[in-house]
């Protein structure tokens, strides 16, 4: 096996090698990014979902409240559910 042999072994199995192992790499540093990207997401759903549970559980209390309790303190608070809501600086920040 001569100084040509060597290097045409080199050139058909070395450089394909290194190149198949850089596309590899970069391909899994793309589908590392991917998951990155997903996890965000659903965090912020997670954290939008979340927002969500609080105000229906507030509103649940209400109603709750508002059930178990009589005379003018009902009538009181149904009115004040009827009122239009008013945009606070967290509602403008959501």
């Amino acid at each position: 096996m001569g100084p040509g042999d060597v290097m045409a072994l080199l050139i058909t199995v070395f450089l394909p090698t290194v190149f198949l192992i850089y596309i590899a790499r970069r391909f899994f540093m793309f589908k590392e990014k991917q998951l990155e990207v997903n996890a965000r997401i659903a965090a912020e759903k997670a954290a939008e979902y979340a927002t969500s549970n609080s105000e229906l559980e507030q509103r649940v209390r209400v109603l709750e409240q508002i059930v178990t309790d009589q005379g003018a303190q009902t009538a009181a608070q149904i009115e004040a559910l009827r009122a239009p809501k008013r945009l606070t600086s967290s509602d403008v920040a959501a």
